[in-house]
């Protein structure tokens, strides 16, 4: 059974996509054990607690730079023997170190098509704000694993969802979600803790 940390900052939505799946058994082989936010009273920890899993908060502002907190998350998860790490709406730098003791053991969800509107500065509503300003057409959700570069490591899933005429950022976010992130972030999951998943360098093939 796979121990699996899902790290949050916010109210939650695709952790609640994760704890649905967990109760309708969708993700066999795999346990949510805790859930670490660094931002206290997210609305997050309370759909956690609702679940009866235990949530934790570490703050950044708690330790002297980013090296001591991300050991501090560290130190958290090892002790629980956590095997996943899954970034739901962190919106906390993780740095080499934390890369490395959970390497090929971190997913993250970023609600475009990478390698389209990533990186450095884009997270949130910023994403949707710029593909309606640059005009394109579909954009969609992608689940990869977390490498040292800001959405860079490997793809592991990709959904595409169409841009409607009239779209405002907030009503592209919510169609994303709904039809993209919460549907891709527990398959990914449920694929990694059955062992499914191999990454190649810059791939990740699925296994049958």
């Amino acid at each position: 059974m796979t121990k699996i940390a899902v790290l949050v900052s916010g109210g939650g939505t695709n952790l609640q996509a994760l704890l649905d799946a967990q109760a309708r058994g969708d993700i066999p082989n795999g346990e949510i054990a805790v859930v670490v936010s660094n931002v206290p009273g997210a609305y997050a920890l309370e759909r956690a607690a609702k679940a009866g899993v235990e949530d934790i908060t570490v703050r950044k502002k708690d330790y002297p730079d980013t090296a001591a907190f991300c050991a501090a998350l560290v130190e958290e998860l090892q002790k629980r023997d956590i095997g996943l790490v899954v970034l739901a709406g962190f919106l906390s730098i993780l740095d080499e170190h934390f890369v490395r003791c959970f390497e090929n053991r971190i997913i993250n969800i970023h609600p475009s098509l990478i390698p389209a509107f990533c990186g450095k500065g884009f997270y949130g509503l910023t994403v949707h704000e710029r593909a309606l300003e640059r005009g394109v057409k579909v954009t969609g959700a992608t689940v990869h694993f977390v490498n040292e570069g800001a959405d860079e490591g490997p793809i592991i899933l990709q959904k595409a969802v169409d841009i409607l005429p009239g779209d405002t950022p907030e009503v592209l976010q919510k169609r994303v979600m709904e039809q993209a992130e919460w549907k891709l972030l527990p398959q990914a999951v449920a694929l990694f803790c059955q062992g499914k998943l191999k990454v190649e360098g810059r791939r990740v093939d699925i296994l049958p």
